[in-house]
């Protein structure tokens, strides 16, 4: 792992030697040839992009602790098929669109309750050590399942993104930051709200 981390800090680059030729004879095939030495050249903002790439982030909360399907869905037996529990509802925290709309309840395998649904998060930036009341945009990965993320479900060390709009970050070229990522440092279920960490 250190040694791809390495990797990726470092790349060779190539730049002429401005040192003049050293006296003494050339070899024919040679004389054609600049000097060139090799250094050790690559900005951060590049850095920072292939972190992104690689989903390589120094996140606050490394290791969660893993639920059981027990303790995040409900079962629930409906309509005439009693027998057939096929139904769940989430006892967590969800995050969902502004343009999301319910299935049929015929066709509802996973149920969202309205009243355990999100949409804004305390937000704290650690360099400005200031809180922020900022807007979800998406849930973008949950370490318990896979399932989960795409279900929106917010649990303790879930990645989320912000709108960061009203901060007013700007990138190294002046471009403004609209979205970041922020890690879930509390249990949202137990506290009734969303404390986050952004990832700078």
């Amino acid at each position: 792992m250190k040694k791809t981390i390495k990797a990726h800090q470092e790349k060779d680059a190539k730049a002429k030697d401005a040192d003049e030729a050293k006296p003494g004879a050339v070899p024919s095939y040679l004389l054609d040839r600049e000097n060139v030495r090799r250094t050790k050249v690559l900005s951060n903002m590049i850095k920072q992009k292939r972190k992104e790439k690689a989903g390589k982030w120094q996140v606050p909360i490394p290791k969660v602790k893993a639920m059981t399907e027990d303790e995040m869905f409900k079962i629930l037996r409906t309509g005439k098929r009693k027998k057939k529990a096929w139904k769940r509802i989430i006892n967590k925290i969800s995050f969902v669109g502004d343009t999301f709309t319910r299935k049929p309840p015929k066709f509802e395998r996973y149920i969202r309750p309205s009243g355990l649904r999100m949409k804004k998060a305390h937000v704290t930036h650690p360099e400005l050590k200031m809180t922020f009341f900022l807007d979800i945009v998406s849930v973008k990965k949950n370490p318990q399942s896979q399932l989960y993320t795409g279900l929106g479900v917010i649990t303790k060390g879930t990645i989320i993104e912000v709108n960061v709009s009203e901060l007013g970050l700007v990138t190294q070229t002046g471009k403004v930051v609209w979205a970041k990522y922020a890690q879930v440092t509390n249990n949202p279920e137990m506290d009734g709200c969303i404390n986050a960490l952004l990832l700078v």
